[in-house]
């Protein structure tokens, strides 16, 4: 499969069967995270994998109704990033967030992006202080986001090449149109 094809490949899956995933898929997924370019090559993330069924259960009231699907999901992985360490966090955070969404999809495992900064959990408290609280993360760092990953109840057909917007491609100047690649 040709990268391409995976990116069309990958979808969010919120609806999994409740099996577990193995400990080699999702150590897997976390080398592709662990791999992500970062700005200034600070690196300032921390990975925590979540396989434990009443931690997942735990974590699904994490949001709003927005995390209930960690309650059937094989594992929940929480990307935090030690936030004095750089102030592009989020953006490096957010493609190591990427990279485990794809290499989740290359296993043929199904996963969702929980976004955790700037939410709000079941009990009022904010979803980065909800789950520090409850996985023990120390002061100094903030959670970006949330993968669920699981074995797919259900997987939602790939999207299509020929569907891509690519109207929203502008060459040389925002006027371009999508055909005038300036050659």
């Amino acid at each position: 499969m040709d990268l391409l094809e995976l990116l069309l490949k990958r979808r969010s899956v919120r609806k999994y069967t409740g099996e577990p995933v193995g400990r080699e898929e999702l150590e897997l997924i976390l080398k592709a995270g662990l791999c992500s370019a970062s700005g200034r090559n600070r690196k300032p993330w921390e990975l925590v994998a979540v396989s434990d069924r009443e931690m997942l259960e735990r974590l699904s009231h994490c949001r709003d109704g927005a995390a209930r699907m960690l309650e059937k999901a094989g594992s929940a992985i929480l990307v935090f990033a030690d936030v004095d360490r750089t102030d592009v966090w989020t953006e490096d955070c957010s493609i190591v967030m990427s990279n485990m969404h794809l290499m989740a999809a290359s296993l043929g495992l199904g996963s969702c992006w929980i976004q955790g900064r700037l939410r709000t959990a079941e009990n009022g408290e904010s979803t980065d202080v909800f789950c520090r609280r409850l996985l023990g993360v120390p002061e100094g760092y903030a959670l970006e986001a949330i993968l669920s990953v699981g074995i797919p109840a259900e997987y939602p057909e790939s999207h299509k090449a020929e569907e891509l917007e690519m109207r929203k491609v502008h060459w040389n100047s925002w006027d371009a149109c999508e055909n005038d690649s300036g050659d």
